[in-house]
C-alpha cells in the first residue's frame, strides 16, 4: 500500500508546475476570445460560419478519445492502461465543450437556411422534413447529444480517479457503461453530424455521413493523445510508465482509424458517384469544382496517402519524432478536412480564408485546453490503483 501511495505522489503535477500551464491556457484562451469577439459584432455570419468549423474540431477530439476510452474498457486491454487518464481528461472536457455549443445554438438562423420560414415555404423538399429541421427539436437533439457525452465522460472518469483514493476496484462498472455508452455514443455522434453538418445543405444525404466524421475525429484524438504524452515525457512525466512499447501501439491505432476514414471516405463517394442522383452528387461537385478542387485533392492525399506510408513500418511507429510529427499532420489533416465539409455551403467558388478562422479556433482549443487541465490538477498522470496498471507498465510487443 505504501507503493501505491508514493507512486500516487510521484505522478502529481506540483501545483507551481499546474499553476504555470493554467496561467498560459488562460491567457491564450483570452486573447482568442478578444480577438474573436469584435468578429461578432462587425460579421456575425463569418462568426458564425468559423467558430462551426472550430467547434467541430476541438469536440470531435473528446469524442474520439470517448470511444477509444470505451473500446479500452470493453476489450479489457492491459497496454493502455498506463496511459488512460490523459485520455480519460481529454475526453473529459465534454462537459465545457457542450457549454461552448451556446454560440452555434445562437447562431441557427445564420447558419441553416431551413431556419427561414420563407425558404422553406417555397422548397417542397424543405417542407417535407419540417418535422425534423426545425429549430426546436434541432436544439433538443443537441442538448440530448451533449448530455449524454457528458455524462459518460463524467462517470468513467470519475471512477478511475475514485480508484486512485479508496482502491474500491472500478473496472466492472466501467465496462458495463461503456458497453451501454458506445452504440449510444456512436448513435448520438451521427445524429449530430447530420443535424450539425449534413444539414448545413438540407437537399443532400449520406446515410454514411455521421461513421465518417466520426472516424475522422477518432484518428485526430489518438493523434492528440500521442502528441499531449510526448509533450510530458519532454518534461519528465510519464517516462517510465508510458514508453515506446505503447507509443507503437498508439501508432497502430492512429494508422487503423487513417485506413478505416479512407474506406468510409471512398466508400461514400464511390456510391454517391456510381448512382449520379442530382440531390446527391451536389455536395461533391461543390467541393470538387473551382478553388475547391486542389483542395479535395490535397485532403485525399494528406488525410491518407501521405500517413499511411509514414507510419506503414513498425520502425516508424516506434520512432517517437516521427510518430508526433505524423500526429501532427493527421491534427491538420482533420481540420482542414471539416473546413472542407462545412464551408463551401457558404462560399462555393473557393475556399475564403478569414483572420476568425484562426481567433474561434484558438478561442475554443484554449478554453478545452484550460478545462483538460483542470483535470490534472492533484489527481495521478496514470491510473495506480488500477490492478493492471504494473502489467500495462510491463507491457511489450511481441
Amino acid at each position: 500500500m505504501s507503493t501505491v501511495a508514493t507512486s500516487v505522489e510521484s505522478l502529481v503535477l506540483p501545483s507551481e508546475v499546474w499553476a504555470r500551464g493554467r496561467n498560459r491556457l488562460a491567457a491564450l484562451a483570452l486573447a482568442g476570445w478578444v480577438a474573436s469577439l469584435p468578429g461578432f459584432f462587425a460579421d456575425p455570419g463569418r462568426f458564425a460560419q468559423s467558430y462551426l468549423v472550430a467547434y467541430l474540431f476541438w469536440l470531435t477530439l473528446p469524442l474520439g478519445a470517448l470511444f477509444f476510452l470505451m473500446v479500452q474498457h470493453l476489450s479489457g486491454a492491459v497496454w493502455s492502461v498506463s496511459s488512460r487518464r490523459i485520455v480519460e481528461a481529454v475526453s473529459g472536457v465534454l462537459p465545457v465543450a457542450a457549454v461552448l455549443y451556446l454560440p452555434v445554438a445562437l447562431s441557427l438562423h445564420r447558419l441553416y437556411e431551413w431556419t427561414h420560414a420563407e425558404i422553406v415555404a417555397a422548397d417542397p423538399v424543405l417542407r417535407g422534413k419540417q418535422v425534423y429541421l426545425n429549430p426546436h427539436f434541432f436544439l433538443v437533439r443537441a442538448a440530448f447529444c451533449l448530455v449524454v457525452w457528458s455524462l459518460l465522460s463524467l462517470v468513467l472518469r470519475g471512477w478511475s480517479v475514485a480508484q486512485d483514493r479508496t482502491g474500491e476496484a472500478s473496472s466492472r462498472k466501467a465496462v458495463v457503461w461503456s458497453a451501454a455508452g458506445l452504440p449510444l455514443t456512436i448513435l448520438t455522434v451521427t445524429v449530430a453530424a447530420f443535424d450539425w453538418v449534413m444539414s448545413l445543405e438540407p437537399h443532400w444525404y449520406s446515410t454514411v455521413f455521421g461513421v465518417y466524421l466520426y472516424a475522422g475525429g477518432a484518428a485526430a484524438a489518438v493523434a492528440a493523445v500521442i502528441l499531449l504524452l510526448l509533450t510530458l515525457r519532454r518534461s519528465g512525466w510519464l517516462t517510465g510508465q508510458v514508453h515506446v512499447e505503447h507509443y507503437h501501439d498508439y501508432g497502430k491505432w492512429l494508422f487503423g482509424l487513417i485506413v478505416f476514414w479512407a474506406y468510409i471516405a471512398f466508400s461514400q463517394y464511390m456510391l454517391i458517384w456510381y448512382a449520379n442522383l442530382p440531390e446527391e452528387t451536389q455536395w461533391f461537385r461543390t467541393r470538387t469544382q473551382g478553388g475547391w478542387t486542389v483542395w479535395a485533392l490535397a485532403l485525399a492525399a494528406g488525410h491518407f496517402f501521405v500517413p499511411f506510408f509514414a507510419l506503414i513500418s513498425r520502425a516508424a511507429k516506434r520512432s517517437l519524432p516521427w510518430l508526433g510529427a505524423v500526429s501532427v499532420w493527421v491534427l491538420l489533416a482533420h481540420y482542414l478536412d471539416l473546413y472542407w465539409q462545412v464551408m463551401p455551403a457558404f462560399h462555393r467558388e473557393a475556399p475564403a480564408w478569414h483572420w476568425l478562422d484562426a481567433a474561434t479556433l484558438v478561442a475554443v482549443g484554449a478554453s478545452l485546453g484550460l478545462a483538460f487541465w483542470r483535470q490534472l490538477k492533484d489527481v495521478p498522470l496514470a491510473p495506480v490503483a488500477d490492478p493492471r496498471f504494473s502489467r500495462s507498465v510491463e507491457f511489450h510487443n511481441v
